[in-house]
């Protein structure tokens, strides 16, 4: 427990630390702001300050000669106030604006920089709030709100000093009764910030859910789960509401006993005040301004209640954006690593192990060399290893134990920059964004030309779907390609990669969305965009890599087999196994039509290791 309060209180000194520096940056605009703030407020006491003048002078005095003096000073007061008003919501509004943006861009440089892991674990959803929503409550540090809070000090310090000259007795009466407003805002403030930390929380956690159950609405859907979706929101909805409610409830609280307050002081005035004025030790202008000047105190605060929420608020989220700028990014220890100048693209694995999970190792002493521009193909049954050994190999993972080496050198002292951009990848799940076929394919380099990207979509077999679409290549294909077809999607991702012109190609089922005459013609393509350039393909039809170099032959992590396609037939082992197998569902497709022969390697459901008998018993043809 004791620990806890400790971790709180050094998070606490944290985001005051984090607010001091923010403020700093923004302090030319806050100092502006400031002075307009402070002749605002000054211009706002001249007329509850004449008003014992008018009512002594002028009402009951009959000094007529002072009524437009009076008024003259009062336009003027006003106009100055009206002034610096339009003043203080230019400055201080694009001020705040600014620190917002900054610090969105900060946060999603951040976060894009984090590793692979991250994001396997935690909901877009969420990050999405964190870069939007926790960003936006810090105008009130360095907008309208600080200053206003610091011109209501300014106001109340102002009014406090004439009421004294005013009279003595019944200030020190009424800053008694104020003075325990202080003392439960403190309390408030207290209480209400883990309240709008965690509705920070609830809020991404739903907003995380949303973006789920849209992005994923065809399985939605497909399955009839729209009840089910909604039950879920609307549990998340209804832990926000709660939230909220309660929220609402202690400002409520604060404003009520602010209203307490200041009726509190309004009786103060008539019972001190009228006694005064029978006594004659004051005027009905000094009741008048005294009132007015009050107010001046009162609503300060009634005001700083409001804006001390909402500083409360933008603390919150300042505290949860700085929790995930903490987090430590993939290219922290670039700057120590050494810089990869040109590279021939040869790829070795040195007894290389990797676990997710402690003590379950996904890759075991692996060990093999990829020469430059020679292509590796990666073999075996789900879970057999074939996407780790990829994620390392672009280093999404980095091994427990052993080495990875571009050209001799080992990746864990070359700068993650320079190695990713001689990558190309073409992954499983092809990911297109919602922009035109054009930007899509321009992707990893923004600046090619039309020529450029019609050569590469030729190549890649694009060309004559796109050219038939009504606006061509200036075609907007959706939200993750989605008015695309599956085959579509994926000869565009291939087209991005040979633009992209990478000496390390990753080829993840490149060619798994295709049907048997789309994936014929794109082959001619995807040899030529192998030449000269080391590549890695995961394929389940054999066919696709019988002309690859070498074929590594993974199962539960390990290479147990490898060579080229005719030395692997010849073994008749594993590899063997897997080809007669496929050659059997390609013929029986003749006679089964809906049977899909590149899904027999995805069907191994029982593994050597977890069967009977250390699996004995496996048909072998599996």
């Amino acid at each position: 427990m004791t620990d806890d309060k400790k971790k709180r209180k050094l998070h606490a000194k944290d985001v005051w630390r984090e607010a001091r520096e923010l403020v700093w940056r923004n302090r030319g605009r806050l100092a502006i702001g400031g002075a307009l703030m402070i002749v605002n407020r000054v211009a706002g006491l001249v007329i509850p300050y004449l008003s014992k003048a008018f009512i002594d002078k002028v009402a009951n005095g009959g000094q007529y000669e002072l009524l437009m003096p009076l008024a003259l000073i009062a336009g003027t007061a006003t106009l100055v106030q009206a002034t610096t008003t339009f003043g203080l919501s230019q400055v201080l509004g694009v001020s705040a604006q600014r620190a917002i943006t900054d610090m969105r861009v900060d946060v999603e440089s951040h976060v894009s920089r984090l590793p692979i892991s991250f994001f396997d674990s935690t909901k877009s959803g969420i990050l999405i709030s964190r870069v939007m929503t926790d960003a936006e409550g810090i105008r009130n540090l360095v907008g309208t709100g600080l200053v206003r809070m610091t011109g209501g000090i300014v106001t109340a310090g102002l009014a406090i000093f004439l009421l004294f000259r005013n009279n003595a007795h019944l200030t020190l009466l009424t800053l008694a009764v104020l003075s325990l407003f202080a003392v439960a805002m403190a309390i408030a403030f207290n209480k209400l910030r883990p309240i709008f930390r965690e509705r920070s929380k609830l809020n991404a956690a739903v907003t995380g859910r949303l973006a789920e159950t849209l992005g994923g609405i065809r399985v939605v859907k497909s399955y009839t789960a729209e009840r089910s979706e909604r039950l879920i929101f609307a549990r998340g909805a209804h832990n926000l509401f709660r939230n909220v409610a309660k929220s609402i409830t202690g400002v409520s609280t604060i404003t009520a006993f602010t209203t307490l307050i200041v009726g509190s002081v309004g009786v103060l005035i008539i019972v001190v005040g009228g006694q005064a004025l029978r006594a004659g030790t004051m005027t009905a202008g000094d009741i008048m301004q005294f009132v007015l000047l009050t107010g001046l105190v009162a609503a300060p605060l009634m005001d700083m209640a409001a804006i001390g929420t909402q500083i409360s608020e933008a603390f919150a989220g300042l505290d949860r954006i700085r929790e995930l700028q903490r987090m430590p990014t993939e290219f922290d220890s670039d700057e120590h690593r050494q810089p990869l100048g040109d590279v021939d693209g040869e790829i070795t694995f040195d007894d290389v192990s990797f676990e997710y999970v402690p003590d379950t190792p996904v890759l075991r002493h692996v060990s093999f060399r990829a020469p430059a521009g020679s292509t590796t193909a990666l073999v075996g049954s789900s879970g057999s290893g074939k996407s780790t050994l990829i994620s390392l190999v672009m280093t999404f993972n980095h091994p427990q134990s052993g080495k990875i080496f571009i050209d001799g050198h080992d990746l864990e002292t070359i700068r993650l920059h320079d190695y990713r951009s001689r990558l190309g990848v073409v992954l499983q799940d092809n990911f297109l964004f919602d922009g035109t076929v054009a930007e899509n394919i321009r992707f990893a380099r923004p600046h090619a030309t039309m020529d450029e990207v019609r050569r590469v979509a030729r190549i890649a077999h694009c060309d004559d779907f796109i050219t038939e679409f009504e606006r061509g290549y200036e075609t907007v294909i959706g939200e993750r390609g989605v008015k695309l077809s599956g085959g579509q999607r994926q000869r565009i991702a291939i087209a991005r990669a040979i633009l992209a012109d990478p000496k390390i190609l990753i080829l993840d089922e490149a060619t798994s969305s295709l049907d048997s005459e789309s994936e014929a013609l794109i082959q001619d393509g995807l040899n030529a965009l192998r030449r000269g350039r080391t590549t890695f393909v995961i394929a389940h039809r054999l066919s696709t890599i019988q002309s690859a170099d070498q074929i590594l032959v993974l199962e539960h992590g390990e290479i147990v087999e490898r060579g080229t396609h005719e030395e692997l037939l010849a073994k008749d082992g594993r590899y063997r196994q897997l080809y007669d197998k496929q050659y059997r569902l390609e013929r029986n497709r003749f006679i089964n039509p809906g049977e899909d022969p590149t899904r027999d390697l995805e069907r191994e459901t029982v593994t050597a290791r977890e069967a009977p008998n250390g699996g004995d018993d496996i048909p072998r043809d599996l």
